[in-house]
């Protein structure tokens, strides 16, 4: 009886294991698709398609092709994919889409193919966060911008606490490109006086830091920031 309850048990929990090294190991065109799209590699992509690779298999950290080449910013061999109808919204084991990546990452022509084909604007990251978030804190003027037309929640609050505007001031060294993002991020309407988890609005954290941060403040004081 122990036995069969010892093999039982190993069944159970290993099946999950056994599931994901079958994604992985996969067929030989689906891990070559994969390793294309990595390399950019339009025409072998094309190829590997017809001959009949998996477009949304997984490899063994969850991530599609698609999102390979997302993280390689591999423009045209996205464009490939999302053209022969890959999921802009598959997420991998750390919660990574081509769509959130892309705006997390400033990769702006992908980030946009992934707007026209269906992104989700209130998928989160594993922190809880819309591409936004990530995107205003790394100083992606242009991805941020191109997130707040498609409509993107400029208040959505990450599991931090924290929204795209706080992560501007926060994470930033309140320099020119933070500075547009804060402007941008304002213009769009963001509540400039939304505080993080503590009670910190931004203002208060823009004045802790002091005389590199004056140009964001302006802006924060000029609409009305407490």
């Amino acid at each position: 009886m122990q036995r069969r309850s010892l093999l039982r048990y190993l069944s159970l929990t290993m099946f999950p294991i056994i599931s994901l090294e079958a994604r992985a190991q996969g067929n030989p065109p689906t891990l070559a698709l994969h390793t294309t799209a990595k390399q950019g590699d339009v025409a072998a992509v094309r190829k590997l398609l017809a001959e009949g690779a998996g477009l949304e298999a997984r490899d063994n950290t969850g991530a599609t092709a698609l999102l390979v080449a997302t993280h390689a910013n591999q423009i045209e061999a996205a464009k490939a994919l999302i053209d022969a109808g890959a999921n802009v919204n598959a997420k991998d084991q750390i919660s990574d889409s081509p769509y959130l990546y892309a705006g997390a990452r400033g990769h702006l022509e992908i980030l946009k193919m992934t707007l026209a084909h269906g992104a989700d604007l209130k998928s989160t990251n594993r922190y809880g966060g819309t591409a936004l978030i990530p995107a205003a804190e790394r100083g992606h003027v242009e991805t941020v911008r191109t997130l707040i037309e498609a409509g993107v929640n400029v208040d959505h609050v990450n599991s931090l606490g924290w929204t795209a505007l706080l992560e501007a001031i926060i994470l930033s060294d309140g320099g020119e490109r933070h500075q547009q993002i804060v402007r941008l991020l304002v213009n769009a309407g963001a509540n400039v006086n939304l505080p993080d988890g503590a009670g910190v609005t931004p203002l208060q954290h823009v004045r802790e830091r002091g005389i590199s941060y004056q140009a964001i403040e302006a802006i924060l004081t000029a609409a009305h920031a407490r």
